[in-house]
């Protein structure tokens, strides 16, 4: 499986390479099990600071279509591999570690990583089309969050593939580094906090959280709409490729696919986060990865409503 950022749907870029739901996503029952390297099982516990050098040699290694988090359960840095990564690679990866080596947990799991682009509807810029998160508001001020690999792609948004009804004008974008967007709403009265469910019904979002692993959730969006799993890990860092590389994500074996991008992770009315990227598909599974929503609403000083 590849990591990608799921791109704008209809946008050519890496994340086509790395599904970013602007972009990558993955259902849990069709999640194939992860293979992990054997250890010792009388192995030393690594240490808090040893964990975070092998995670800079993991970084450092810059292998595209990797993705690794601390869990803290087991110790061990797990280091997640798409299908595009090579045994070469894999074996560049623990070189990279040195004696940090036996520190790192290593996965695989089928797809790619790309970004994915799509309160879940549809939105559209720049001949891409991704998914709105959520709608926040700072006084009477409305804007709607996303994903930033979707609103670096243009600065106007509509909610018609046509482009004649106007959403609003981007107001903020950051990715990589973060993966979060803001666009100010042209019509305050247009925004709706609540997140839309693709059966007719919308739940309401009454305010945002974080997340923990084994936490069950459900995922927005324009493409393969509402979807539900568990969160996975937690501070994980996704390298896209070509520079694209993210920091602090949650990660999930919720589906998503392109289209699907910037779209709203909820537990209940809790807001959770946006969808960034991942692997796979609503029909074979993968990993995806989320921009917590609690550092977006921070950065902009917006809150749900």
């Amino acid at each position: 499986m590849k990591i990608k950022r799921l791109s704008p749907l209809g946008s050519v870029s890496r994340g086509a390479r790395l599904i970013a739901v602007a972009s990558a996503l993955v259902a849990a029952s069709a999640l194939a099990v992860p293979s992990a390297t054997a250890e010792p099982a009388d192995a030393p516990r690594a240490t808090t600071a040893q964990l975070a050098q092998a995670g800079e040699a993991v970084l450092g290694a810059d292998v595209a279509g990797t993705a690794w988090y601390t869990d803290k359960d087991s110790g061990k840095l797990v280091v997640t591999a798409d299908s595009t990564v090579s045994a070469a690679e894999i074996t560049k990866i623990k070189q990279a570690a040195g004696d940090r080596a036996g520190t790192l947990e290593i996965r695989r799991t089928p797809g790619t990583f790309s970004k994915l682009i799509a309160g879940g509807q549809a939105i559209y810029a720049g001949g891409g089309r991704c998914s709105l998160g959520f709608n926040v508001r700072s006084g009477s001020t409305y804007y709607a969050l996303t994903a930033g690999h979707c609103t670096n792609i243009g600065s106007t948004w509509y909610t018609n593939s046509s482009n004649t009804t106007l959403l609003g004008t981007r107001a903020g974008s950051s990715f990589p580094n973060n993966d979060y967007g803001i666009i100010r709403h042209s019509n305050a009265s247009a925004a709706d906090g609540r997140v839309y469910l693709y059966n007719g019904s919308y739940r309401d979002i009454t305010g945002a959280g974080n997340a923990y692993v084994g936490q069950t959730v459900q995922r927005s969006g324009s493409t393969t709409g509402l979807r539900s799993g568990r969160v996975t890990g937690l501070n994980a860092t996704v390298n896209y490729g070509g520079g694209d590389v993210v920091y602090g994500m949650i990660q999930t074996n919720v589906c998503a696919e392109p289209g699907d991008s910037g779209g709203a992770l909820f537990s209940g009315s809790t807001a959770l986060g946006l969808t960034s990227g991942g692997s796979g598909n609503c029909s074979s599974g993968g990993t995806t990865f989320f921009q917590p929503v609690t550092e977006a609403l921070s950065a902009y000083g917006v809150s749900v409503f």
